[in-house]
């Protein structure tokens, strides 16, 4: 058996039998158990130390990956036009039934060391970010800190006129009219290159925001896909919360799911690990290109992650971890408009609830997002009534990872039925 980046283990535990540790996926059922039956077991049981063993034996025991409905030949043949020794590629996740029933790498993360791509390897997600940020408010809402319907002026007094017309649910809907950050960005002088080119970040977008006279149209009467809402999104949780938005992520998102290699990206504030770099394809050759003036910017798509911290954070969503499920009802609620103007980037017609596009996919229902940025693509697509979810990083931009990851839905879906 091979291991996901498609060398020989010596871990293996057998033919056919991909070794995983337990918490994948079955350590988050044990302790959803000792949760809820922790008191009366600790009150009848003195031997502590016991149980601390035996809950360190479960965490660490490897464990068989479940068997898929679908050959893993099939989907592999998907994949075959991004398997190589020398480029960059790709990491590709299933899960069904709550189960990792496939789970592999192809391709480079980088093309100087060509390490290959695995479970571990982190990709920005791009606007693959948007769910994180949309959930860190919902949290905020959690807390009685913060209300959908609260002004942008309530939570930034000196804000324009113009934001007492823009609500915290219209940020997060994509409703709110906000002009786009990135065309009232300062023009380099021609022929600059990338890396000389200041980034913007977040505050930086909330202060050109605030140089402005009004909106694209009337808030909520319009659907604009908005980059610019979701970097004031985080600057929103910064300021109500009183912390960075990175640590926000970090202690109430990535900390509590185990999300060990997760993280909103600051460059001189913290690293990626096992980190993917970003490549485009220029006169027949891969060129490493990562960065661009507005890579700093957190709240529309700074996070980087990986399959093996990605899963866990699917099996959150599907257990209501951090919000229950009434909670969590508003972001999986289509905005309504009534021009019917939710659209996908190619214009055929959508649904978009908190950091999700809910519209389904040949009557399945799903909520899923797709991520682009300089050197990334990415997608996640989660088929909740099928309990299916696919997810596919790139670290090249010649791809679109939602139309291969339909392909496989289509295995599936076709094998359920």
């Amino acid at each position: 058996m091979k291991r996901i980046d498609g060398e020989p283990s010596q871990d293996d535990g057998g033919e056919g039998c991909p070794l995983r540790t337990l918490r994948h996926p079955f350590a988050r059922f044990a302790v959803k158990d000792l949760n809820r039956k922790g008191c009366q077991v600790l009150a009848k049981c003195a031997k502590i130390g016991l149980l601390l063993a035996i809950s360190w034996l479960l965490v660490d025991l490897p464990v068989c990956m479940a068997e898929s409905p679908v050959p893993e030949e099939q989907i592999d043949r998907i994949f075959k036009e991004l398997k190589s020794d020398g480029g960059p590629g790709a990491a590709m996740l299933v899960i069904k039934n709550g189960e990792i029933v496939f789970e592999r790498g192809y391709g480079a993360a980088d093309l100087r060391s060509l390490k290959k791509i695995d479970a571990h390897t982190n990709f920005r997600l791009a606007s693959c970010t948007k769910q994180f940020t949309a959930m860190a408010v919902m949290l905020l809402v959690h807390d009685g800190k913060l209300h959908y319907e609260d002004r942008l002026t309530d939570v930034f007094p000196g804000f324009p006129e113009y934001g007492k017309s823009i609500t915290i649910r219209n940020l997060l809907n994509h409703t709110s009219g906000l002009l786009d950050y990135e065309d009232l960005m300062a023009k380099p002088a021609p022929g600059t290159p990338p890396e000389q080119i200041p980034q913007i970040k977040d505050a930086g977008v909330l202060e050109l925001l605030k140089q402005q006279k009004t909106t694209k149209f009337p808030p909520g009467t319009e659907w604009d896909y908005s980059n610019s809402g979701y970097a004031v999104l985080a600057m929103v949780v910064e300021k109500v919360s009183g912390q960075p938005f990175g640590n926000f992520l970090h202690d109430r998102i990535f900390a509590p799911l185990d999300m060990k290699q997760t993280v909103a990206y600051e460059k001189g504030k913290n690293t990626i690990t096992n980190r993917a770099y970003g490549h485009t394809r220029e006169v027949g050759a891969w060129l490493e290109l990562d960065q661009s003036p507005t890579s700093a910017v957190l709240g529309d798509g700074g996070v980087y992650s990986s399959l093996d911290d990605l899963a866990k954070w699917d099996w959150a969503l599907t257990d209501h971890t951090l919000l229950s499920e009434a909670e969590m009802k508003p972001a999986i609620t289509p905005v309504k408009m009534a021009d019917g103007s939710v659209q996908e980037p190619d214009g055929q017609p959508a649904a978009y609830g908190f950091g999700w596009f809910l519209h389904p996919y040949q009557d399945h229902p799903r909520m899923w997002h797709y991520g682009e940025t300089v050197g990334f693509r990415t997608t996640i697509q989660r088929f909740v009534e099928d309990k299916l979810t696919i997810i596919v990083l790139c670290n090249r931009d010649d791809v679109v990872p939602a139309n291969l990851a339909l392909q496989v839905a289509n295995l599936f879906l076709s094998a359920h039925h």
